[in-house]
């Protein structure tokens, strides 16, 4: 049985969360005199000296939109990242607790675990890149608070079986996060729908891969209304700087121009994936659900040097566990992988 409240460290149940200017007030004013910002303006063509809406309501509006779920159960973070480290320090006693991690997956899990002084089990991914479920059993115990599941997998780039997603979920009775920052490009639907039907489910989203905003900032946490209402009292007050929410919102206006881009992108993916299958040093190209390739190769460091001095920039994975020889490949514009597989045939 899920009970959030037995979950939450004692601190963050006492916690009285900062009161904001802009929390205290809400509606229309002609003179602010509240929060003690420059009233002179900004330097700017655009004024900033205001500070934003704490909570990011008019982008809420609009993401709950686009992806069927009420703005009351959404979060806004700094990235992904924020929401990460948020659920680290609201449900995770330092040097008491664990979580269940299952590499190789995406690294901000463990450094923020390390952050935190918060124990990490791992049940390492089968050699199909996907959920271990006895592995993961065996590495539960009464404290352990939360559970990763990246789907699709970074740096696998593959979904994960939604079956086995489930079984974590409904034998667990801590928190299961399923970051979804690659959905956009899988053709496994997102887990929002299920969030009525999942008290213990945290979904992670993002605005940095199809939508085109890395540097914006802008990730998403969905959940049920309480776990969102936790979000909220951990989270710094102005999280979430003006530019970004106006840039955000604007974007998020932008939906076919994005689809258009998705579609282009998986098919530009399968081209790649053709190419890079071709070359004598490729072993394997492993099935994606991304925006990005994972190619086991004979000579990774090579590759990549090689491409380095071209002006090439791609990951090398090797020394990720299960990753040995594979170097991570975005997929670029129909320009830049015609680039990279010209480069690439003149490796030696």
């Amino acid at each position: 049985m899920f009970d959030l409240n037995s979950l939450l460290r004692d601190n963050i149940k006492r916690l009285v969360p900062y009161s904001s200017a802009r929390d205290e007030f809400k509606g229309e004013a002609s003179v602010f005199l509240d929060a003690n910002e420059n009233s002179y303006g900004s330097p700017l063509a655009t004024d900033y000296n205001r500070y934003p809406d704490p909570l990011q309501w008019k982008v809420k509006y609009r993401l709950a939109d686009i992806k069927g779920v009420p703005p009351q159960n959404i979060f806004l973070g700094n990235g992904s990242d924020e929401a990460i480290d948020v659920l680290f320090r609201a449900f995770c006693r330092p040097g008491i607790d664990n979580v269940v991690l299952c590499p190789p997956t995406y690294g901000m899990y463990e450094v923020s675990a390390n952050i935190n002084d918060v124990t990490i089990r791992k049940a390492t991914l089968t050699e199909d890149f996907q959920l271990d479920l006895p592995a993961i059993e065996a590495a539960i115990d009464d404290n352990t608070k939360l559970i990763f599941i990246c789907s699709p997998n970074n740096p696998t780039a593959n979904a994960i079986n939604r079956e086995d997603i489930e079984v974590v979920l409904n034998n667990f009775h801590g928190i299961v996060v399923v970051d979804e920052a690659y959905i956009n490009f899988s053709k496994q639907k997102t887990l929002i729908r299920e969030l009525t039907e999942y008290p213990n489910l945290v979904i992670l989203q993002t605005l940095s891969k199809a939508w085109g905003l890395a540097a914006l900032r802008v990730g998403m946490a969905f959940a049920g209304e309480d776990i969102i209402n936790v979000f909220n009292k951990v989270k710094p007050p102005y999280n979430i700087n003006q530019a970004s929410q106006e840039l955000a919102l604007e974007a998020l206006n932008n939906i076919d121009q994005v689809n258009a881009w998705i579609r282009e992108t998986v098919l530009e993916r399968d081209k790649l994936e053709f190419a890079l299958k071709a070359l004598p040093f490729v072993e394997k190209v492993y099935p994606s659900d991304a925006n990005f390739l994972l190619a086991k190769t004979t000579d990774a460091k090579g590759i990549y040097n090689h491409l380095i001095e071209k002006g090439i920039v791609v990951r090398d994975r090797s020394k990720v566990e299960l990753c040995v020889g594979c170097l991570r490949i975005t997929v670029g514009t129909p320009a830049e992988n015609v680039e990279l597989i010209n480069t690439l045939q003149s490796f030696v």
